[in-house]
């Protein structure tokens, strides 16, 4: 009797470009450990991001500077091992890239050697062109990201909305271009309007993939700890919760503490 293999359609890069094609949207979430990544990749999610925002929703750290390289690794490496489908894209933390495009793709190298990952995430326009073009020519697929950039944060002194004025939309625009040019396979916009949001991804043939950018791009990415409901300070309006795990976890550890006081757990059944 033979058993049946399950059937799954792998995730890569070239798969984004035809779904951008088909009009069919991309879904994206951002996970760091193996059992969440086994969970968001069995739930069908197309692209997983090792975000650097593990240096807040992991560590706890005001900002993204603070995590290292070996940290990102490790994350990556934890969710490389737990999916089946999805692409895993992992952002090269802040110091790993800027200005210095050798160092840029010894991170590179380092990540895709030690984690298994399948492509990196840079944030920024033509100042790391000449990073994004030294890592491709070791055939690593990048992923660009502009708008909101976090490593940046301490440049723009907030994180409001980004591209609002002209200058700036118009730089946008042409970063866009130029990552294009220089063979990105998708980018991210992060919190910028919809209107702009929606002429860069008419204008560009790779996949445009939003966070805080409307509806009108090919894809949408949210940070998982955020859409589930575990994160309950950050409320910007692009979110939207899935789920309330804050409340779940909490009611559900109240309940093993009240047990475990009372005598009741473990019972009978629960002993050897």
């Amino acid at each position: 009797m033979s058993i049946q293999k399950k059937e799954f359609k792998k995730i890569t890069t070239h798969v984004l470009l035809e779904m951008k094609q088909k009009g069919e949207k991309i879904s994206m979430l951002t996970a760091y450990d193996f059992s969440m990544a086994k969970l968001v990749d069995q739930a069908g999610i197309d692209v997983i991001l090792v975000g650097d925002s593990a240096s807040n929703v992991m560590a706890g750290h005001e900002t993204t500077l603070p995590i290292t390289l070996d940290q990102m690794i490790y994350h990556a490496s934890s969710v490389v091992r737990g999916i089946d489908r999805a692409l895993v894209v992992v952002d090269l933390p802040f110091g790993s890239y800027q200005g210095n495009s050798k160092e840029a793709l010894a991170s590179t190298i380092r990540i895709m050697k030690e984690s298994g990952a399948h492509a990196v995430k840079m944030e920024g326009g033509e100042e790391i062109i000449e990073s994004i073009k030294r890592i491709l020519t070791a055939g690593v697929p990048v992923m660009g990201h502009l708008g909101l950039t976090p490593q940046s944060i301490y440049k723009f002194g907030t994180y409001t909305v980004r591209a609002t004025e002209d200058e700036e939309a118009e730089k946008l625009i042409h970063d866009s271009k130029l990552l294009q040019e220089a063979g990105c396979f998708a980018l991210v916009l992060e919190k910028i309007p919809s209107k702009l949001a929606k002429r860069v991804a008419e204008n560009l043939t790779i996949p445009v993939i939003g966070i805080g950018a409307g509806s009108d791009v090919d894809g949408q990415v949210l940070v998982l700890h955020d859409m589930l409901g575990i994160n309950t300070e950050f409320k910007p309006r692009f979110l939207r919760k899935y789920a309330d795990l804050h409340g779940i976890i909490t009611a559900a550890v109240q309940h093993y503490v009240s047990d475990v006081k009372s005598r009741d757990f473990p019972n009978e059944k629960e002993q050897y």
